[in-house]
């Protein structure tokens, strides 16, 4: 498929709380650029849920950089942000790459030190094999059941299932 250069992932989880500052480390970088709705918390939350709030408090304690990058409004983005003092950037337009790049120079860091972390593969995995960074996704904590969402889907799900097929080969060869 001529577009798995750009859609599929590299590395999947259940969840964003699976990912410690560990796995950061191993992967040899120092900061996340998160989605922020369906990947850390749903759309109809305002603010970050407890659980959140505590694993980005521990991923700072731990060297970790955050930033958000969302293609959602200002508002939005401000409202969830306030409590957490991130480096914020919304009306993104993933899968541009302008505001990765914006996030990672607000932060200090060259895109080397950075990974993509959100929930769809034709926004964010797309920006972040752009930008040349590892885009890790998580699957959408509540998606949305429109048409164009549920069309979204359909055509992410070949790219998901070649992930995983890569992922039983690589286990293959370790085996």
């Amino acid at each position: 498929m001529i577009f798995e250069r750009w859609l599929v992932p590299d590395r999947m989880f259940a969840h964003y709380y699976e990912i410690t500052p560990e796995m950061v480390r191993l992967a040899g970088r120092s900061v996340l650029l998160c989605d922020i709705d369906n990947t850390l918390a749903t759309y109809e939350d305002p603010q970050p849920p407890k659980q959140l709030a505590e694993w980005i408090e521990k991923m700072r304690t731990a060297g970790i950089s955050i930033a958000f990058v969302s293609n959602n409004n200002w508002e939005r983005v401000e409202l969830f942000n306030a409590s957490l003092g991130c480096v914020a950037f919304a009306k993104a337009g993933k899968p541009r790459t302008k505001y990765l790049q914006a996030a990672c120079d607000q932060l200090g860091v060259g895109r080397e030190q950075a990974i993509l972390l959100g929930d769809q593969l034709l926004t964010d995995c797309a920006a972040g094999k752009r930008f040349g960074i590892p885009a890790w996704i998580v699957p959408p904590i509540r998606d949305k059941k429109t048409l164009f969402f549920r069309c979204k889907r359909l055509l992410e799900k070949p790219y998901v299932h070649k992930y995983w097929q890569m992922q039983k080969i690589k286990e293959r060869g370790r085996k």
